[in-house]
């Protein structure tokens, strides 16, 4: 594993956006879903640069992780997107049962 490279320090939300945005320019499969959190999470850019590759899912977050599962099943890497404690209690039934129970490549 090669080290990691610190280009500059910023806040992790930013870093996020930007690292999702560059691995948009480099895998073709990799999808975002967001609960309506786009320039919270700092999703904008990707959002902008691949409008085809971007599902704004509104405050439906275990509708999200269901939608995740599918575009996993047709092939896709999503990567999905809400405050912590949404993606995790609110939607722990979506995660067990469409994600983790069939091990699908889905990142919450």
């Amino acid at each position: 594993m090669k080290p990691i490279e610190v280009r500059q320090k910023k806040d992790t939300r930013s870093g996020f956006g930007d690292a999702l945005a560059d691995l948009g320019k480099k895998n073709e499969k990799v999808v975002a879903l967001c609960a309506d959190l786009t320039g919270s999470l700092k999703m904008n850019a990707f959002a902008a640069n691949f409008p085809e590759r971007f599902f704004q899912t509104g405050i439906a977050e275990a509708n999200m992780i269901g939608m995740a599962s599918g575009l996993a099943i047709a092939g896709y890497i999503p990567y999905t997107g809400t405050f912590a404690n949404f993606s995790t209690g609110r939607v722990y039934d979506q995660i067990r049962q469409c994600v983790a129970y069939s091990n699908k490549n889905v990142k919450i």
